[in-house]
């Protein structure tokens, strides 16, 4: 059973899903690849299932208390996609991978345009880090929701922009 909620966040409202009592998206307003509304289910409320506790880790990760989340998560996606956006979670927090060390890190170091792809469709925004990656020059190229947001993120976590 699916559900969701809505809460605030520095980057606008974000979208809490989750299935059967475990996180499985979060989601920014005019995201790439954000899955449709109805597909969410039911609308609880913020203090529901596991959404308490992901707000809480939210709210403590934006205001610089939280450099690593311990959510348990549920991410629905191709074997492939999955075994990248784990390896997302080992970014450590104010560090960046380019798509090519990730690549190579999964021991597929010419599937870098894949691990892009895998990246960009990565379900489960800011608590699986995927603002982390870079292309291989350090630039910001791609990110669902939006480079401005990246950019941000990337600044906050830098330690030089504050909300």
């Amino acid at each position: 059973m699916r559900q969701h909620t809505v809460i605030d966040s520095p980057y606008g409202p974000l979208t809490l899903v989750a299935d059967g009592g475990v996180l499985c998206g979060v989601y920014m307003e005019n995201q790439r690849h954000r899955p449709p509304e109805d597909t969410f289910g039911e609308h609880s409320a913020a203090s529901a299932g596991p959404f308490a506790e992901a707000e809480e880790q939210l709210e403590a990760y934006f205001a610089g208390r939280l450099t690593e989340f311990t959510l348990p998560l549920r991410l629905h996606g191709t074997p492939f996609q999955r075994r990248v956006w784990e390896h997302l979670r080992t970014i450590p927090y104010g560090e960046t991978r380019t798509y090519g060390r990730l690549a190579a890190a999964l021991g597929s170091p010419q599937a870098s345009r894949a691990v892009g792809l895998a990246n960009g469709r990565n379900p489960i925004g800011i608590i699986v880090p995927c603002h982390r990656v870079v292309g291989t020059n350090g630039s910001l190229t791609g990110y669902g929701g939006g480079l401005d947001r990246k950019r941000r993120l990337l600044d906050f976590e830098a330690g030089t922009a504050l909300f």
